[in-house]
Formats: structure tokens, sequence, C-alpha cells
């Protein structure tokens, strides 16, 4: 089923709810969709639901674990999305626990602290990393379509940038010498992983020859 058309007649916006209670994610999302036709916003009532247990090994479980949990809670499209930093000298680590990786109430630098003093010493090959987001779209326990992209950088020695979250103040784009903080939020959600994944999702959305929304 396409968007209903709206009173003037024109195609109804696609409303999507984000299982998430993170305004800098929603800030990205709502950047990415643009005029696109799509409205992103947080899942009402988000905290109040006992939150989903990410206990599983791999972003796209993680994902569509909380896709299918949260879409239970509202009658429009939900989207949900696991992401986090890859570093292979660290055997994959902070990985699912890229949120948390210093602890259940650390702040964003908190986990960046760990994550540079788990790095000390190490040069060249080893500071590659890559950011890897799996986004998953459900309505009411089913799930729609499942997506994924990455990006990768090399990881600073310090922090670098004011803009973004996370551990963008220490992960380097090696073709712009900069870190995911020390560029503009368009340039950023044109080359990061979350937006890599999540335009291929609004190509799904939005192609009037699928019957994704059925």
């Amino acid at each position: 089923m396409a968007a209903r058309d709206n009173a003037s007649g024109g195609p109804a916006p696609i409303r999507v709810f984000l299982a998430s209670s993170n305004s800098g994610k929603l800030r990205e999302y709502r950047e990415l969709a643009g005029s696109s036709g799509l409205e992103v916003d947080l899942l009402p009532g988000f905290r109040d639901i006992s939150l989903f247990e990410e206990s599983a090994p791999t972003f796209a479980e993680n994902g569509a674990g909380k896709a299918l949990y949260y879409s239970r809670f509202t009658r429009e499209l939900l989207l949900a999305e696991d992401s986090g930093l890859v570093v292979p000298a660290l055997g994959g680590a902070p990985g699912v626990h890229s949120a948390r990786y210093a602890g259940p109430d650390a702040t964003d630098a908190d986990c960046v602290r760990k994550l540079l003093r788990a790095m000390e010493g190490k040069s060249g090959d080893e500071r590659r990393a890559r950011f890897v987001c799996v986004t998953v779209l459900a309505r009411q326990g089913r799930a729609l379509a499942v997506v994924s992209d990455l990006v990768e950088g090399i990881l600073t020695e310090e922090p670098r940038g004011a803009n973004g979250f996370g551990y963008d103040p220490v992960f380097l784009l090696p073709d712009l010498g900069r870190t995911s903080a020390e560029i503009p939020p368009e340039e950023k959600n044109a080359r990061s992983h979350r937006g890599k994944a999540f335009r291929k999702m609004m190509d799904l959305l939005l192609d009037p020859n699928l019957s994704l929304l059925s």
C-alpha cells in the first residue's frame, strides 16, 4: 500500500517512529529524511517502556530484536537500528557494546577515554576501525526490511571536533583528514554508516513499485 493522499491531493507523508531516546540520532534521521516525504519522530512513551535487552552477539540480531519488540507498542512503522564501532585490533570491540563500553551509565566521553586507553601503543593498521549500522523496519511485530552499511576510518590519539556524538571525535575519515566530529552535519550524513543505511531504507519505503507498506 502506497502512502495515502492528503487533503491537498498529494501523497501523505509516511510516518516512521524511531525506537530510541537519542536526540542526536533523531536529528540525523530528520536531516537525512529532508523533504523526502518521510516524517521521523521518537516513539511516544519510549522512556516508559521496559528496555529491550540487547544481548545478541551481532548488530543484525540486536537491531531486529529491537524492531520487533518496540513495534508492538505502536500501529505506525517502527525503525530500529543497532550500530557501533568495530576495531579489529581489539578483537572487534567495542562492537555491539559500543554505547555501554565503559559501563551501563557511562557517558560518550567515558567510552572514548576507555577506547583510547585500549589503543595506547597501537599504530598504523592497528588503528583502523569501522562504524557499522544495521537498520530494521517493522510494524506490529513483523519485520518488513533489513539493511546495513559501514564506513571505514582510523582512530586518532585524542578527540578532535565538537560536532557529532559517540566516537565521532576519534574517528578519522582518511580521505578528508578530519574526524566525524570535525565536519558539518550534512557532510557527515552523506558519509556515515547510519546515513548510508537509512538512504537504502528510504529507497525501499518510497519505491512505488514495492509493496513494503502493504
